[in-house]
């Protein structure tokens, strides 16, 4: 990055790279948006007790200024995730438009943002990921953003040229038909001695970020040892992580390693279902992750590109983020769905964000262990 901030602490947990694969987002579209014959605008159900909550907390997008005017989005969040949110944008605004938005890979986004330099069309870069946000920074492509703007969230959640706009945390999610709270391990190293039957998904990019963790924080010969003790207990692999979440809930597993909102996705499908999170504490199964956003550095457009940004963080589009996509809002006043902690009583591990996108040392490590295809 190209501004070294102090990301110490216990609650310094800004991540990077927990990609969403697009197959597997494919699979989610009937829960997130992906029903191409709603076209509604989402904002005319916040506050209306939709999901048994009432009116979100924060900044109303009533007291900001209107959006207005043509603005181009490079976006490495998944249409299925936010392709509702941009459209219901544009409805709530008549002078406003969203030229595209374009879609791909973060990394490939923000590669292609750096290729194209000062003649890149993107305004503002929306991504899944803190490590993408920092390569653009680094390369000297996003601008500093309003104190007001960076005020919206937690220091944490935030450098001075980008904003996380929503968050997810690593958990394991349990089948509570097999075992209890009590029983479930609150550290990620005593899982290479589960008594139950495991699973994961190693080629997506959330658990490669997970491991990318685990060698950050324990070196790498201990987390090689914990990848060959999960392979040599059978740990089963999944093509995803809401995969592994429906093995859970179905009994075929006992317990996985996922994001947090794949839990939440299940039982809005099943309310009933025998699913349940614990959190690990300290350690790399608790890592937190955050989505984000940046105004690019030429836009024309530099007033319109960072009220798009503000408008990210106003109490709608944060309970957006909550009961669309399960993940965690990252505004003070926000709470995320199920019975989940706040991120303020999170026990995350302290990483430098940075670090994260180096994950070819972590594949290559993966790749070493007979059993792991990735």
């Amino acid at each position: 990055m190209t501004e070294q901030r102090d990301f110490t602490g216990r609650r310094a947990f800004l991540a990077g790279s927990a990609g969403l694969g697009m197959a597997s987002l494919a699979g989610c579209a009937g829960l997130i948006g992906g029903d191409e014959e709603e076209e509604e605008n989402v904002f005319n159900q916040i506050g209306s007790g939709r999901s048994g909550r009432g009116q979100p907390g924060g900044t109303p997008m009533a007291d900001l200024p209107a959006l207005e005017g043509e603005l181009h989005i490079y976006s490495g969040r998944n249409e299925f995730l936010v392709g509702t949110l941009i459209s219901s944008l544009e409805d709530e605004y008549d002078d406003f438009e969203v030229v595209g938005p374009r879609y791909n890979d973060s990394s490939d986004l923000a590669n292609q943002i750096a290729e194209e330099g000062s003649g890149t069309d993107a305004d503002v870069f929306f991504t899944v990921d803190s490590a993408a946000l920092g390569e653009v920074a680094s390369e000297g492509l996003s601008k500093s953003l309003s104190d007001d703007v960076l005020e919206m969230v937690p220091q944490e959640f935030r450098t001075d040229q980008w904003v996380g706009t929503s968050g997810r945390v690593r958990t394991i999610p349990y089948n509570s038909e097999a075992f209890d709270e009590s029983e479930m391990p609150t550290s990620i190293a005593d899982y290479t001695d589960f008594e139950g039957d495991l699973g994961w998904a190693p080629t997506y990019g959330s658990c490669q970020s997970f491991v990318t963790a685990m060698r950050l924080l324990e070196g790498e010969e201990t987390t090689r040892e914990w990848l060959q003790a999960v392979v040599d207990n059978g740990i089963t692999a999944y093509n995803d992580e809401l995969a592994v979440c429906q093995a859970v809930a179905d009994g075929e597993i006992d317990a996985g390693f996922t994001n947090h909102y794949y839990i939440q996705r299940v039982l809005d499908g099943s309310p009933d279902a025998p699913i349940e999170t614990v959190f690990t504490e300290g350690d790399a199964g608790a890592t937190f992750d955050v989505a984000g956003a940046t105004v690019i550095e030429n836009t024309d457009v530099p007033d319109l590109a960072e009220n798009f940004v503000r408008h990210l963080l106003s109490a709608e589009v944060q309970e957006y983020f909550a009961v669309e996509t399960f993940e965690y809002p990252l505004i003070e006043e926000g709470e995320p769905v199920g019975e989940l902690p706040p991120t303020n009583e999170l026990n995350v591990p302290d990483l430098d964000p940075s670090e994260l996108s180096d994950l070819q040392p972590t594949l290559d490590l993966m790749r070493s262990i007979d059993g792991i295809n990735v």
